[in-house]
């Protein structure tokens, strides 16, 4: 096999930076699939180049104009920039391949503009992809292993992959790492509700972590990818009390409440973790990994502060992810218990995820889309703050997005932003809060759903919006086009729609969250 030149994107965001927040930031946006791609592409004897792209702009790395083939990697809301970077780079000849959630949860749309869209994909079927090398026009090919890889290349072998963009960062340097693959829970509206949960090798943790204390500095943080970090709790702090003193490199994690009793936060603390991003999911559904299923409303409100406030005693940031227009929400109680648990607790950052269906990614999306709930959204809005995609099963419209701009307006007004700084004691975390909070309450997904509140009323756009209609409505075009900047030049004719019904259709109706095909190559 000839050595090709590799191009390898990994798209930071969909528009260019626009708040303060987002500048010091969006560096550390890194995902660890395209660095683990770039490493065993020059395994197996190929020419990398990685670049980093911060909307149409290049922050960090650089690939060359013309290429054998290019990999992307993207996020729904990225699907745009991604499409008309693959145009561009086939006007040059290359082939190219999409992979990451957006691959995953639209194969079909994918197809469309890719000569390859991925599922999982191991370094067997990377050197499959590498060794085909062709064109798949018009209709690319969607290929998947059946499963997520057994292992991966770890923080060293990435390195040099890593650096480039982490010198980029401006507050914190993120350094990417990961202990394991999958989710034990099961929430319907998650990518890896069905992926099994796995760990990965803990020895090469270790190294990792060795590797971090000895090139890090005093503005480096570990940020943990897994879904859910330390499901084997004592397994994963044993590893990092072994191969690194206490304390010595600061920590990020995404973790289930469950697992954050006061023994563990003592322990976590111990070790340097100083963010913590727990899903609160809903106070009306999804309590399992909050050890709360029998338990609702304002009790969990109570309840989830009390362990909150211990948890902020030992953590100095804590993030509460919650999911705003789940089907067992009705009238304004979960937008009054959110304003509540703010109340009681100011220090939490509260990150709000508007219901959104990815496709195939998640198994409550055939459901959607079987009652025919699912819009089609352009993907660039599906990033679960600016819009939502499902029709809300006990909301007008009118009334979901005047609850949101309530709730967004309490949650980020100056008071709240005030109150949020004196209760949190840490001084670099005070100072982010309020740095993001002003963002937030600036940012146009605040502006968003004032103005879609506004618009919904108009009956052309009421039309869309419950379904009778697929016209989009022309507001949704122009941000596209501001964002994308010069790549708005080379996106295809058509993508900016898709069929959102395309899952069912796909399989007929079947609950199925498989890849169409595994491992090989066919047409989607």
């Amino acid at each position: 096999m000839r050595k090709l030149k590799v191009g390898i994107i990994d798209i930071l965001g969909k528009s260019a930076t626009k708040n303060y927040w987002s500048r010091f930031i969006r560096a550390n946006n890194t995902s660890i699939m395209p660095q683990v791609v770039a490493v065993w592409c020059e395994e197996l004897g190929h020419d990398v180049s990685m670049v980093y792209y911060n909307g149409p702009e290049i922050m960090a790395g650089g690939i060359p104009d013309v290429v054998d083939i290019v990999f992307i990697n993207a996020f729904t809301q990225n699907a745009m920039l991604a499409y008309a970077l693959s145009n561009y780079y086939r006007s040059k000849g290359a082939v190219t391949a999409l992979g990451g959630p957006h691959s995953r949860s639209y194969p079909n749309d994918t197809a469309k503009y890719f000569d390859y869209a991925i599922g999982f994909c191991d370094k067997v079927l990377l050197n499959d992809i590498l060794q085909d090398g062709a064109e798949h026009r018009p209709i690319g090919q969607f290929v998947s292993t059946e499963r997520q890889p057994q292992d991966l290349p770890g923080v060293i072998q990435r390195w040099k992959f890593i650096t480039p963009i982490m010198a980029e960062a401006k507050l914190f340097k993120a350094i990417p790492m990961i202990g394991s693959l999958g989710c034990p829970y099961t929430c319907g509206f998650c990518i890896d509700a069905l992926v099994p949960y796995q760990p990965l090798a803990f020895d090469s943790i270790k190294e990792d972590l060795r590797f971090v204390l000895k090139n890090k500095n005093r503005r480096t943080i570990v940020a943990w990818h897994d879904p859910n970090f330390g499901v084997r709790f004592n397994d994963y702090l044993d590893v990092i009390e072994e191969a690194v003193p206490p304390g010595s490199i600061p920590f990020l994690a995404e973790m289930s409440l469950s697992l954050l009793n006061e023994d563990h936060c003592r322990r976590l603390k111990h070790n340097g973790f100083k963010v913590l991003l727990p899903g609160i999911e809903s106070w009306f559904d999804i309590g399992d990994k909050s050890k709360m299923r029998n338990t609702v409303g304002m009790e969990k409100v109570r309840r989830i502060a009390e362990q909150s406030r211990m948890i902020m005693s030992y953590i100095p940031y804590l993030q509460g992810n919650m999911i705003i227009g789940l089907d067992a929400d009705e009238g304004p109680d979960p937008f009054e218990l959110s304003k509540r648990f703010l109340e009681q607790v100011p220090g939490v950052f509260p990150l709000y995820s508007l219901l959104t269906s990815y496709g195939r990614n998640a198994p409550d999306n055939l459901r959607y889309q079987r009652e025919g709930r699912v819009l089609n959204i352009p993907f660039h809005f599906l990033n679960q703050t600016h819009a939502t995609n499902v029709r809300p099963k006990n909301y007008t419209w009118p009334e979901l997005f005047a609850y949101t701009s309530d709730l967004l307006s309490f949650t980020f007004s100056w008071e709240a932003n005030w109150r949020r700084f004196k209760a949190v004691k840490h001084t670099g975390t005070r100072v982010e809060q309020l740095m993001r909070g002003v963002s937030s309450g600036r940012g146009h997904k605040h502006r968003n759903f004032r103005l879609l509140l506004e618009r919904v009323n108009d009956p052309k756009v009421r039309r869309y919006f419950e379904g009778e209609t697929m016209e989009l409505p022309s507001f949704y075009v122009d941000p596209i086009r501001e964002d994308l900047g010069w790549l708005w030049d080379w996106l295809p004719d058509g993508a900016i729609y898709h069929d959102p019904y395309a899952y069912l259709k796909s399989f007929n109706g079947e609950a199925q969250t498989e890849p169409l095909i595994h491992a090989g190559m066919a047409t989607a």
